[in-house]
């Protein structure tokens, strides 16, 4: 039971992680809000019931998404927690009951906002006048979007009033209106371009410009809802403060200042009724403590506070036709069936493709093609099939059946065990896994190729230029000066790093080809254990299993990928174009077998993780910390603890020049 419990966890996990970074970062979600949260709510109920401690990186002690790496990362001064779900009377009284039990007798009362479904955002002013902008990123740090920011007019260059704080942090959500988004969809349809599947998106994607012109252009709005930093002392209550903002020049939304659960429902009620007459689209109301000094007392639980909850708006739901299913290829070789609609409007959007998830939901539902379903669009995000009403079945509904290639590039589909998500094996060579293959080979800890960001990606991919990773090591300098920002200057750079990335390890090399369960230390330990690339392929299930940390999962899916002839053909062509690693490592030597080396200090010659890889490869233990039983000491610049640690215990301390002699052995 535990074993089978574990594995749904798991693949909960990846999936949530997966609709994070579609989310947050990409801006193209691929579910809806409501099958989200259910898929998060029923992570929570399993994790409970496992009763084993929850890693710090599950989706349910998280907030977000990292940042990406087109924008320059800033750290929050005081973190943005997430708020927690209601979605029923008896969530919201239950979430009353637990204010109530900690605060005892204190009297208090509950304000409530709507939710807007926009892209929060946390602004740093500093004497009055705004410095920094960023997203909310992972709740620690977001991405910096102050010269975007700048061209909101909702949101302040300076503060009004004499009395504002040296510092301070105005939290708020940035959206777009009905109206604009109307507008900016029709433009895009009129350019040729593809519109906007919502408001929440259309912000998004138009406030991480990298260009703020375009920003300006999309008439982006604001509302401030909070403070971080700085904010202690302009109020004793939040309607208080959403006062102060608004005196300080921030648009704040109508809200209401209420006693009891009764009130918030009624409330509520009166929200869900008024919101289709809204100018900007909500998906629920907040409900906070009104009382600041409060929040302490009530703190928060993992990714959010005791002290406010989000009543979520139930989904909208209309009945349609399923007239056929297509699957779709994401990013990571998932496959995702999309159901094919008679066109339907759910609420105002014509409806013709909802998502349908995975097959255990299409078997789990019963879903038939021919069959009349039930649509939901909730949250106003991506519209899927919430049901079927067999009553209407016809007798000739054919059930769904999940190809066995993939529709893209035909690679075998393979489903690993205990996953609900199929995917196609074909890594390396599926144009539509092509981008994102492309960024994990040239990230820092595979090939480490400097200067290959993601908008240089989208430009080579979608400018024809590479159509596997190998079209790396044949791109021209013409090729790349003549891409958008791209002088002839930067692109012998990128040249000069893409062949500086020939010279590598073997495990790097795997770990670049982005087998999936493979990570950087699975990857060292096939490495290790095979020794060279030609043993690793001819591999069986059995032989890959004898890898220490390898399990039947990984096997099977290290398995999976080198069985299609694309992936290896793409290899092939891979170490044609140079690619190679040291040759003790290639003929399974180990010279430095049985020996512990430490890094410290700044190394100018490589990153001192590759240094770390390349004594990996040649047998060499690689520690953390100096003991007797250190072998020696490589010391670079501005070397600390661990030098003096060495030089106490006499361990032998060598230079940078004599780390590069060993390893080029």
């Amino acid at each position: 039971m535990n074993n089978s419990l574990s594995a749904r966890i798991a693949a909960l996990r990846s999936e949530l992680k997966d609709h994070n970074y579609r989310y947050y970062t990409l801006d193209a979600p691929v579910i809806s809000d409501a099958g989200y949260d259910a898929l998060l709510c029923e992570l929570a109920a399993l994790e409970e019931q496992l009763g084993e401690p929850v890693p710090a990186d599950s989706p349910t002690q998280i907030v977000g998404a990292p940042p990406s790496n087109v924008f320059t990362p800033r750290t929050h001064a005081i973190p943005l927690l997430s708020l927690a779900n209601a979605f029923s009377a008896e969530e919201v009284e239950a979430f009353d009951k637990r204010v109530r039990d900690i605060l005892g007798n204190t009297a208090f009362s509950y304000i409530a906002e709507p939710k807007i479904d926009g892209l929060a955002v946390n602004l740093r002013y500093e004497h009055g006048h705004l410095s920094i902008a960023a997203t909310r990123g992972d709740g620690k740090s977001g991405e910096d979007v102050t010269d975007n920011v700048r061209t909101i007019g909702d949101i302040p260059w300076r503060l009004k009033g004499d009395d504002v704080p040296e510092v301070m942090e105005v939290r708020g959500e940035i959206y777009m209106r009905k109206a604009a988004f109307a507008a900016l969809n029709a433009s895009q349809l009129a350019a040729g371009e593809k519109a906007f599947a919502n408001p929440r998106n259309a912000a998004a994607g138009s406030l991480r410009q990298l260009d703020a012109k375009i920003t300006a252009k999309r008439s982006l709005s604001f509302f401030a809802y909070g403070v971080g930093l700085g904010g202690d002392t302009l109020s004793d209550t939040q309607s208080g403060l959403l006062e102060r903002l608004h005196a300080m020049g921030f648009a704040v939304q109508n809200t209401h200042v209420l006693p009891d659960t009764d009130a918030l429902l009624a409330h509520f009620a009166d929200m869900q009724t008024s919101r289709p007459d809204m100018d900007y689209e909500i998906d629920g109301v907040v409900y906070k403590v009104n009382e600041l000094a409060l929040h302490d007392e009530l703190g928060e639980v993992a990714r959010s506070p005791r002290w406010a909850i989000a009543h979520k708006f139930p989904a909208e739901e209309v009945e349609t036709t399923l007239l056929g299913v297509d699957f779709q290829v994401g990013r990571t070789g998932a496959i995702t069936p999309v159901a094919r609609l008679h066109p339907v409007a759910v609420g105002g959007v014509t409806v013709s493709n909802a998502t349908l998830h995975n097959m255990d939901e299409i078997r789990r539902k019963d879903v038939r093609i021919g069959d009349t379903v039930i649509v939901r669009r909730a949250g106003d995000v991506i519209p899927e099939v919430a049901r079927v009403v067999p009553e209407k079945r016809p007798a000739d509904a054919a059930e769904v059946d999940m190809p066995v290639a993939c529709p893209v590039c035909g690679s075998a589909i393979v489903r690993p065990e205990d996953e609900a998500v199929a995917r196609c094996s074909g890594g390396l060579f599926c144009p539509a896994q092509l981008k994102e293959a492309i960024r994990h080979f040239a990230s820092r800890r595979a090939m480490g190729i400097d200067g290959l960001g993601d908008k240089l990606v989208e430009q080579l991919v979608d400018g024809g230029l590479i159509e596997h990773v190998d079209g790396l090591y044949r791109l021209s300098l013409g090729q790349v000066a003549g891409l958008e920002r791209m002088a002839e200057k930067s692109a012998t750079n990128l040249l000069a790093a893409i062949g500086a990335s020939k010279d590598t390890t073997l495990a790097r090399f795997i770990f670049a080809l982005g087998i999936r369960e493979v990570g950087e230390a699975t990857a060292a330990g096939l490495a290790r254990f095979f020794g060279d690339l030609d043993s690793l392929m001819a591999a069986d299930l059995d032989t890959l299993q004898q890898v220490p940390d390898v399990g039947p999962v990984v096997a099977q899916s290290v398995l999976d990928f080198f069985a299609q002839p694309h992936n290896r053909e793409v290899i092939e062509r891979l170490l044609q174009a140079g690619i190679h690693w040291p040759r003790a490592e290639q003929a399974g030597e180990r010279p430095l077998a049985g020996r512990t080396y430490v890094l410290t200090g700044t190394l100018t010659a490589m990153p001192r993780n590759e240094a770390k890889d390349r004594l990996q490869a040649l047998g060499a233990k690689v520690a953390s910390s100096v003991s007797k039983n250190t072998t020696a000491v490589f010391a670079g610049e501005s070397a600390g603890s661990k030098l003096d640690k060495a030089q106490s215990l006499g361990i032998p301390v060598l230079s940078e020049e004599d780390l590069i002699a060993l390893i080029h052995v």
